[in-house]
């Protein structure tokens, strides 16, 4: 049986003997590590921490709209945290987004990719901040729900401008950001509907 060359610089070899480019772009740098070169390095218990945080209890694995799975998943868990006192929702938001920076940024190094879909952490912080401080009723979390989603696909600036921030920053800044558009917005509906 003739041996399987080598393959050429650039390239490497998979199971079946064909050839994958792995060509490295400014977009999507090629990490070192290759499945099909068997060096791929085992993943320790933080860094399975960071990832099951960072993808949103793993909602971001979502095959269909990973961001609004995470956003789903910030709402369910927005329920049971909005009974607490503001200073306790204020600190869990604070704390969230201080890890989703740190589980983001180390999700996005370990896949090479600057903004992965399946981080879903900041849709979850985002969440909160948008309905943090206002009365849980229907109408506040799904109007909160859908407005932001839109700012969030949207992203007025200059929470477009946050997104260029590096590493978890920009995963985390932007969406936060349009929380507060978010919140500001239905603080200011209720108020007029009061007034009405």
């Amino acid at each position: 049986m003739r041996p399987i060359p080598p393959p050429p610089p650039g390239r490497c070899r998979g199971v079946e003997g064909r050839l994958y480019t792995r060509a490295p772009t400014q977009e999507t740098p090629v990490s070192r590590y290759h499945p099909a070169m068997g060096n791929a390095p085992k993943s320790s218990p933080i860094s399975i921490l960071a990832t099951v945080f960072a993808t949103g209890l793993g909602s971001g694995y979502s095959p269909f709209a990973p961001g609004t799975a995470g956003s789903a998943v910030g709402l369910l868990l927005w329920w049971p945290l909005q009974r607490a006192p503001l200073v306790v929702q204020f600190a869990a938001i604070v704390v969230v987004s201080l890890l989703g920076i740190a589980a983001g940024g180390h999700v996005a190094r370990r896949l090479g990719i600057e903004d992965p879909g399946l981080v879903v952490i900041d849709e979850v912080a985002g969440m909160w901040l948008t309905l943090f401080a206002l009365p849980f009723t229907p109408i506040t979390a799904v109007s909160g729900f859908v407005l932001f989603r839109i700012l969030d696909v949207f992203k007025p600036p200059p929470a477009r401008w946050l997104e260029g921030l590096p590493g978890g920053w920009g995963i985390m800044a932007d969406d936060l950001m349009v929380a507060v558009y978010g919140n500001l917005l239905i603080r200011g509906a209720l108020f007029l509907w009061l007034r009405t």
